[in-house]
């Protein structure tokens, strides 16, 4: 009997538990994606930068002073165009991380709810165990 109790406690712990486990994960995997995409766009931002003071060093006279500040020009639209995708894609990233909190949330709801009535029905039972043991005494 003892094992039984012990039993039906882990099983219980297990599914308190096994929400916050999954939304820990979700919640971890999107800081992993975002964190990575993040770390690559600084590498294509220290790269562009490095080639912007690389093309510096070169100038040696006004017409290639005139090169630079037209390739300077066109880095400039270049790093507004990689920041807007940059911003896009964090912004679906943080969407989809969104939707699956939600989701998560809402199926941890139902299960909740779901083993709160498992719970009051496995509560009445024993009470009418208990009454009827009571009277026949």
């Amino acid at each position: 009997m003892q094992d039984n109790m012990m039993d039906a406690f882990n099983a219980q712990t297990k599914q308190m538990f096994e929400p916050m486990r999954k939304i820990n994960s979700l919640m971890l995997n999107n800081m992993e994606k975002m964190t990575q995409y993040q770390l690559e766009s600084m590498q294509r931002y220290r790269q562009m930068g490095t080639d912007r003071i690389r093309s510096a060093t070169e100038v040696q006279d006004a017409e290639s002073l005139r090169d630079f500040g037209t390739k300077q020009a066109e880095m400039m639209n270049d790093l507004s165009q990689q920041m807007q995708e940059d911003a896009r894609v964090m912004s679906e990233m943080s969407l989809q991380f969104k939707s699956e909190m939600e989701k998560m949330f809402s199926e941890a709801g139902q299960q909740m709810s779901e083993q709160a009535q498992a719970a009051a029905k496995g509560q009445q039972q024993p009470a009418k165990a208990s009454s009827q043991s009571s009277r026949k005494s």
